[in-house]
């Protein structure tokens, strides 16, 4: 198995290409400018109630995380048995194609032909919709972005809202187009008022909730204890999902499991806060198994792995999986504001995809997106359980520099010229030499005026950023001239 099997990758060109023709599109950067800026608000609002107490459950959340990590294996095993007591089925999958062979499988074991589906990413890391299409089975998206994604033909681009990148025109254009062709039609004159373009949804949406006998959820978190799954959402349509259907599959990443029922308190605080600045989700569902009489007949549960063990070895790359996908980061990162979800390539974009994508795919199909980031820091401080992403990404371009010249027969000229810079500093005489030559030409470069353009494959920092005019004299020249003392 490689790395490119384990993840559907969308096959977008590297990011510095993608990222420079969003960059082109001004009304993108309006939505996700307006978008972003106000789930922030939202965000700083709700943590700083708490006070100093949410610094302490940040702790709590990252401490409970990188425990479950340590001991995976152990509460994998004891969840199974959990599941398996409580009248549940659990299925492991080694990899997306065996993942969508499972659900595949159980969803003709049923007779059925269609299914409704809960919002969920590990789904879309599978490809699981087109899965099932091309085994003739109709997979509903039930979130409402989902629905809005699903019926544009289109890619989610952001964790939380998945259809950020859509104004509310061009979402009332895709109801009153595709609509009928899947379903119940919008209404008769729809609007782009919210609660219209909601209201159309619901009436889509209801018909398939009462036909559906089998649906597909997600998992934000799993009690490895009690064996209790646990979904929160803010429409509702999962809870559908969750209590009507005959037959509930679930597609959980193995990394999403908890050691206990109790540690549930630290993260419902943490994540409704850290995504939609709300002290809790208006949904929260829970179930534990099957309960005779009362929802699904039966319950199968996906263990997935795709990449996520390769990723545990990692020691510094490890944090990444502790991810609760609240979208915090996404939200506060400069870069994605500006470029969007779509620019990432993968299902899962900002500054956590920019560090977990690489880990599950392999560094050598995702070597741009460890770069997509200016390391400002500012996802590490909106993290809830304070995944240090900024190292991430510095300890993945490491590997993906050497990655990229173990390949390459011939030395790029950026290689040739940090190795020279290597050389040179590591011996105090040639890197006081080279301080002098310096000197010298840059009192020549900065009584020509300013620079315009270096040479080379220089030119790429000075065609996108004003190159300053060194000095004329040096620090450690004026510090000596000045009777500041020896250069240290």
């Amino acid at each position: 198995m490689t790395g490119a099997d384990n993840v559907v990758w969308l096959g977008s060109p590297a990011f510095p290409d993608a990222a420079r023709t969003m960059l082109a599109d001004t009304t993108l950067r309006q939505n996700l400018r307006r978008a972003t800026g106000s789930i922030r608000d939202r965000r700083l609002a709700a943590t700083s109630e708490l006070g100093e107490n949410w610094e302490q459950l940040r702790a709590a959340g990252e401490a409970i995380k990188q425990e479950t990590l340590r001991h995976l294996g152990h509460y994998l095993r004891r969840l199974e048995a959990a599941v398996v007591a409580a009248g549940g089925t659990v299925h492991w999958a080694a990899d997306a194609a065996e993942a969508n062979r499972i659900v595949t499988r159980l969803v003709h074991a049923t007779g059925e032909r269609e299914v409704v589906k809960v919002k969920s990413m590990a789904t879309q890391e599978i490809g699981l919709n087109e899965a099932l299409a091309e085994q003739g089975i109709t997979a509903h998206e039930t979130d409402l972005a989902e629905l809005i994604v699903q019926l544009g033909e289109d890619r989610p681009s952001h964790i939380l809202v998945p259809a950020i990148h859509r104004g509310r025109a061009e979402i009332r254009e895709i109801f009153a187009r595709e609509m009928g062709k899947r379903g119940r039609p919008a209404p008769d004159g729809l609007t782009d008022d919210p609660r219209a373009l909601a209201e159309a949804a619901r009436l889509h949406l209801r018909e398939k909730f009462l036909r559906a006998k089998v649906a597909v959820s997600g998992a934000n978190f799993a009690a490895a204890d009690t064996g209790t799954v646990v979904v929160v959402e803010s429409e509702g349509n999962g809870r559908m999902c969750l209590t009507l259907p005959d037959t509930l599959i679930t597609v959980m990443g193995i990394e999403k499991v908890l050691p206990s029922f109790s540690d549930l308190e630290v993260f419902l605080q943490l994540l409704p806060r850290s995504s939609t600045g709300e002290r809790m989700n208006p949904y929260t569902s829970m179930w534990t198994g099957v309960t005779p009489g009362d929802g699904p007949r039966e319950f199968h549960l996906v263990l997935l792995d795709n990449g996520r063990t390769d990723a545990l070895k990692d020691t510094v790359g490890r944090p990444a999986l502790a991810c609760i996908r609240c979208s915090a980061c996404l939200n506060v990162c400069p870069v994605y504001e500006r470029t969007g979800g779509h620019a990432y390539g993968s299902v899962y974009p900002g500054p956590i995809g920019a560090v977990l994508t690489p880990q599950l795919v392999g560094v050598g199909h995702a070597a741009s997106l460890p770069f997509a980031s200016t390391l400002c820091g500012a996802c590490y401080d909106a993290c809830p359980v304070k995944i240090d992403i900024p190292e991430i990404l510095v300890h993945l371009r490491s590997k993906a520099v050497t990655a990229q010249a173990a390949a390459r027969p011939v030395p790029t000229g950026e290689a040739m010229v940090m190795s020279l810079a290597g050389a040179v500093l590591r011996s105090p005489r040639r890197t006081e030499l080279m301080r002098r030559a310096g000197a010298r030409a840059a009192r020549l470069v900065a009584g020509a005026g300013p620079i315009r353009r270096l040479p080379f494959f220089l030119r790429g920092w000075s065609d996108t950023r004003d190159t300053p005019t060194p000095p004329a004299e040096s620090f450690r020249g004026w510090w000596r001239r000045t009777g500041g003392g020896e250069d240290t």
